[in-house]
């Protein structure tokens, strides 16, 4: 959700529903609206991450329908403690996705001590097999990519091979994030279901869900116009319940390593395809 500025590629994670919908609507792709807000914190971090401490919250608001359309907001604040000086960071974006015809619109914005460092604004469609994208800010530009899904519609595909018993496949995502110019290919890793214990922390949050099994699911991110054998640019790892419901976050970028707790859930007015 962010790779180097860390916080886009959550949008990619929380691509996700936040009520129990039954079985029917979750074989049906429904995704549910709803408001999820994450606490996060420096779960271990190298010494050439330079980085003593980070808290932070991250707030994900996903709204809309199959038919109309997904529009999600998300925004990520941090609090980043060097030792030396503490910067706060605050990530922002917002984006459409259609998943029937194929369409992406996305403007991501970055701040560092209230200063405004990017913004980056488009739009993109799927168009015989490849990934045409306009960007509109900050200059004008077209690039076009290999075939490359859309985040809600690689997470939808993450529950229908999770519930097939599907363990492990590959897929490109382009979500938006960075400079939009660029789409990653993932690897995604589903374990087995499994029923919530009674030490996890962020549980009884999930509302409904929360006795329900879940999968435990990694996604590692790769760029690969790196040359040669290469790690991960990213890896998120995630409890997912059957309806995309997501907690108990990990958010690896090599050097450091974040966690992120499911602090509150709010569902929203679900207006389906009326």
């Amino acid at each position: 959700m962010f790779r180097s500025s860390y916080a886009v590629a959550a949008l990619a994670t929380l691509g996700a529903t936040g009520w129990a919908a039954s079985g029917a609507e979750a074989a049906a792709g429904r995704l549910a609206p709803h408001r999820a807000i994450y606490d996060v914190e420096l779960k271990e971090a190298s010494e050439r991450a330079g980085i003593e401490a980070i808290r932070g919250r991250m707030v994900y608001e996903f709204d809309g329908s199959e038919c109309k359309g997904y529009t999600t907001n998300f925004r990520f604040v941090t609090r980043i403690d060097t030792g030396e000086q503490v910067r706060v960071t605050d990530q922002q974006s917002r984006t459409f996705e259609d998943i029937a015809n194929g369409k992406f619109r996305f403007e991501t914005k970055s701040f560092t001590d209230d200063q405004l460092d990017k913004d980056v604004k488009g739009k993109a469609a799927d168009d015989n097999g490849r990934v045409k994208i306009e960007i509109e800010g900050p200059a004008k530009r077209a690039v076009e990519l290999v075939d490359s899904r859309f985040p809600a519609e690689h997470m939808l595909e993450v529950i229908d091979r999770a519930r097939k018993g599907e363990t492990f496949f590959e897929a490109r995502i382009f979500d938006g994030s960075e400079d939009g110019d660029r789409s990653y290919l993932t690897t995604t890793i589903v374990g087995h279901p499994t029923e919530p214990g009674k030490d996890e922390p962020d549980a009884g949050k999930a509302g409904a869900m929360a006795p329900a099994k879940y999968w435990p699911v990694s996604i590692a991110y790769y760029d690969d116009k790196t040359a040669g054998d290469q790690l991960p640019v990213y890896t998120q790892s995630f409890k997912l319940y059957e309806n995309g419901v997501t907690r108990d976050l990990t958010l690896d970028y090599g050097d450091f390593i974040l966690s992120g707790h499911l602090s509150k859930l709010e569902m929203l007015e679900d207006r389906g395809c009326k």
